[in-house]
């Protein structure tokens, strides 16, 4: 008699526990950017040891969502107005070749893809649910990654994501604004439809250029207001 064989799924360790949870913190706007990270605190709010908490720091440090500074401490990331434009001129340059990859390969995937997305983002708006609706707006940039075939240009997303998650987290808010956005991703999967390639990417280089510069002023004025 044959015996199937099936991989045992290994339960997430205390340090991979504890880096989900303080990431979800960080990147859905629970803790504000710049803030102190206090390992003792962070231990017995999740109810473990000092040691996977310092562990799981140092992943979310290779992540760039902390910042390990000696004799300081950790602290949550933070970035000036000049450094989001930066990040989001990485950004740009990633999703654009992502979407151009993506269209040639696989168009009716990522069309598919991206239409499933847009449903969900509707009824999310539609019951002003602004948590889910952020979530579905990484979802919809991912795919793009995912539909590109190129697992290297994946991983170098996969290295800024979280940081431009937490900066959306921040930003969306605004329903105003969750509204222009969806109309841009529903035009850019309609122009990927058509087969429309370059339309959609001037439309992607757009999109991300007045969504870097709305993430940099909200921080300008987060910043004078605190002041």
């Amino acid at each position: 008699m044959s015996v199937r064989s099936r991989q045992l799924r290994r339960p997430k360790s205390l340090t991979e526990q504890a880096a989900d949870e303080i990431r979800q913190r960080i990147v859905f706007g629970d803790i504000a950017l710049g803030s102190s990270l206090s390992e003792n605190m962070l231990a017995a709010e999740l109810g473990v040891s000092k040691t996977p908490v310092r562990e799981a720091l140092l992943q979310l440090k290779n992540e760039g969502l902390v910042s390990i500074q000696p004799q300081r401490g950790s602290f949550v990331f933070d970035l000036s107005a000049s450094e989001i434009v930066h990040l989001g001129d990485l950004r740009e340059t990633l999703e654009l070749a992502a979407l151009r990859l993506a269209a040639k390969c696989d168009a009716r995937g990522l069309v598919g893809d991206l239409g499933a997305i847009l449903d969900k983002m509707t009824r999310a708006l539609d019951r002003n649910d602004a948590a889910t609706y952020r979530k579905l707006d990484a979802e919809f940039h991912r795919a793009m990654f995912e539909r590109s075939a190129n697992k290297y240009l994946l991983a170098a997303y996969l290295g800024i994501a979280f940081r431009i998650q937490a900066l959306r987290t921040r930003l969306s808010t605004n329903p105003v604004l969750n509204r222009s956005s969806f109309e841009e991703h529903a035009k850019l999967c309609k122009l990927v439809d058509t087969g429309r390639a370059e339309e959609a990417a001037a439309l992607l280089s757009s999109h991300v250029r007045g969504t870097t510069e709305n993430y940099a002023a909200s921080i300008d004025a987060h910043r004078t207001k605190a002041s």
